[in-house]
């Protein structure tokens, strides 16, 4: 099997057929990441979250852009790896520095006035205090139009290209397409959170943001902090292999994202935005 970051081997006993035979497995690996931002001298931790480790720049990037922690000039900062007193340390610290001068309001960071991947709608009254921080504003208007038959053939095309979740089957998937279907660039990890904001990191560093000519696919369903963060990065049509939740409806809705749910190759949901399919 090839070696990947992501995988690490275990011995298991494996039962078939009233029989059981020792055997080495591969499991995707799950690790704590301790995102920290350092602005004027200080360093403090923002956010620890349990994700598979590869592309974390990106992922401490994307997620501090989705959470509305740093601006859309994200993709310029500057990141580093930790050089901690342990090998655990160095691998599961990362810090993004911010340019002199800038400051961050950690008290507003403290009482998560802003929505987490953890903590979901907490500290919000309404979906328009989640508008009010989109950075792109809504994100209709820009003629972006799919057919339905390029929705269709998105999960073929992201599934053969994990390799992760190939060898484990345990592992979410976040995909970025053209409209033409032609997958640019994916992004996995064991939370679905983090799969979504590796790519919007990637995105950042290439300076791509606003995606309002991207298709976003997710392995899993959609949920409210999926579409949220999707929002953040001002895509325009979301497509999911499972369900929507009520709120994720709702949000698409508010901020005029096109989004589809039961996404495979027989068909598809859209709960919303059908005038962008043909």
């Amino acid at each position: 099997m090839p070696a990947l970051p992501g995988l690490t081997h275990t011995a298991i006993q494996r039962y078939r057929n009233g029989t059981h035979v020792s055997v080495a497995d591969v499991v995707a690996v799950e690790e704590p990441l301790d995102i920290r931002i350092r602005a004027r001298g200080v360093t403090r931790s923002v956010a620890i979250t349990m994700r598979t480790p590869g592309q974390d720049e990106h992922l401490a990037l994307g997620f501090l852009f989705s959470e509305g922690v740093v601006g859309a000039d994200a993709g310029a900062l500057e990141v580093e790896k930790s050089k901690g007193r342990t090998i655990a340390e160095a691998d599961n610290v990362i810090t993004v520095v911010l340019p002199p001068g800038q400051s961050v309001d950690w008290k507003r960071l403290e009482r998560h006035a802003y929505t987490t991947s953890s903590c979901g709608v907490c500290g919000k009254t309404s979906l328009a205090q989640v508008y009010a921080a989109v950075p792109y504003g809504e994100v209709g208007g820009t003629g972006l139009r799919v057919s339905p038959d390029i929705i269709r053939s998105l999960p073929d095309k992201l599934r053969s290209a994990q390799e992760l979740f190939t060898q484990t089957g345990g592992i979410h998937a976040a995909g970025l397409f053209d409209p033409e279907g032609n997958l640019l660039h994916f992004a996995e990890d064991v939370g679905r959170h983090n799969a979504l904001d590796k790519l919007i990191g990637y995105a950042l560093r290439q300076n791509l943001p606003p995606l309002q000519q991207h298709l976003l696919l997710l392995s899993g369903r959609a949920s409210f902090e999926l579409v949220q963060k999707a929002a953040m990065a001002g895509i325009q049509l979301v497509a999911a292999v499972g369900a929507p939740s009520s709120l994720a409806v709702s949000l698409a809705g508010e901020m005029g994202i096109t989004l589809c749910g039961f996404t495979s190759e027989k068909g598809f949901n859209c709960y919303g935005g059908a005038e962008r399919i043909l």
